[in-house]
């Protein structure tokens, strides 16, 4: 105990005396290093073993190895897929309205019925046009009866003229009384085709396959060609349009493959579980200045209904594939202020490369620049790397930690 008193005063006078008497600092400290090697047990100091020299700054040992898990990166066919946020439209959304200002006489489907093109949806009431027609009916078989007399009359009068008997007025008049009567056959005829028509009004049918909305009118209510309201709305669900807008970019893509083989465009929409697949029918002539990109549609398969319109739906293009694609995990990459990198294993050490990312599909990313493919990237451990720094792959199969180590609590 006396002797760790001792060496304790011996190293505060050394650094006393240090600044003005280098030779009696050297003395003191070789003093304390023979009494701590006294005070341990068996700790006598050699006579050969070196010490450093007064003021020197000791040497740090090289940082061990980071353990990393390693990918390789690969060269090999991708597909092209532009990821976007789709809209669910109708092919064909059609009102119904009336056409004609009567009563609804019956409805013949339920609210939200799937109907089928030609299929019967309302009754109107037609007793009254149906009276019009039969007036009509009369007023043109007593125009016809008319046309016969005035025939007649005609002949007649055209026979007398030619035997020097009857008046060339008398004649002119008699053909003249002729084609009033045949105008108003045809204007009779008119008359009953419009009422006809009318009449056709007051049954309403299903425009088009699709599944029919909430209905507005019921049996005994009056309607209006002028309503603005319609009595029900039929979608057509099958097939059904997905509008989407993608990039300035990706439209030159996009209209480069539809000029090329539109066959090879694919777009599919997950719903649910469910996978909905189509086509692009539509793309919009111009660019929208607000956002920049450009709308398309999709016309989409949808014998399920899985595609409900006015839904939002995840949509995936595929433009066709590339060939030759560096492709690495997306968990190798990093960004700092200029960019996108990674790290790279290169004899047992991290190298940085800066790389640009064309696009990614999953958890792969596919490099437009920075890799040629062959090389091994890092996919862990990352968070301890510098450039330069020695690595080491971790086993096959274990498990990469990133998290720092924590400082011990007081």
């Amino acid at each position: 105990m006396l002797r760790i008193v001792i060496v304790f005063g011996l190293l505060a006078i050394v650094g006393g005396i240090a600044t003005w008497r280098p030779d009696l600092a050297e003395q003191a400290y070789v003093k304390a290093q023979s009494l701590i090697g006294a005070s341990k047990p068996g700790g006598t100091q050699t006579a050969g073993t070196p010490r450093p020299a007064p003021g020197a700054q000791p040497q740090r040992a090289a940082p061990p190895a980071v353990p990393v898990n390693l990918a390789r990166v690969e060269k090999r066919s991708m597909p092209i897929v532009v990821d976007a946020v789709g809209t669910v439209q109708a092919m064909a959304s059609i009102q119904i309205k009336p056409r004609i200002d009567t009563q609804v006489a019956q409805v013949h489907v339920s609210e939200g019925a799937q109907v089928k093109q030609g299929d019967l949806l309302f009754t109107l009431d037609d007793r009254t046009l149906k009276a019009q027609l039969a007036q009509l009916e009369a007023q043109i078989e007593r125009t016809k009866a008319q046309i016969e007399q005035a025939t007649r009359d005609r002949d007649r009068t055209t026979d007398l003229f030619r035997r020097g008997v009857g008046t060339e007025v008398a004649r002119d008049n008699a053909i003249s009384s002729l084609r009033a009567l045949e105008a108003q056959l045809v204007a009779d005829n008119a008359n009953r085709d419009n009422i006809t028509t009318q009449i056709s009004f007051t049954v309403i049918r299903a425009p088009v396959s699709g599944r029919i909305g909430s209905i507005s009118t019921k049996p005994g209510a009056l309607v209006r060609s002028a309503d603005v309201a319609a009595m029900a709305t039929v979608n057509q669900m099958d097939p059904i349009y997905i509008a989407f807008a993608v990039p300035q970019a990706t439209f030159y893509e996009l209209r480069s493959a539809l000029g090329t083989d539109p066959t090879q465009i694919k777009v599919d929409a997950n719903v649910g579980g469910q996978t909905a697949h189509g086509t692009v029918a539509f793309i919009e002539n111009q660019v929208d200045l607000a956002t920049g990109t450009v709308t398309a549609k999709a016309r989409m398969v949808n014998g399920t209904e899985v595609l409900w319109p006015g839904a939002y739906v995840p949509v995936k293009i595929t433009l066709g594939f590339q060939a030759d694609a560096i492709v690495i995990p997306t968990s190798a990459l990093q960004v700092g202020q200029n960019g996108s990198y990674v790290f790279t294993a290169r004899d047992g050490r991290a190298a940085v490369a800066n790389v640009t990312v064309a696009r990614t599909l999953g958890d792969q990313a596919i490099i437009a620049s920075g890799l040629v493919g062959g090389e091994d990237v890092i996919t862990s451990g990352q968070l301890r790397l510098t450039n330069g720094i020695a690595v080491v792959p971790r086993p096959t199969g274990a498990a990469a930690n990133d998290t720092p180590p924590r400082g011990r609590q007081s």
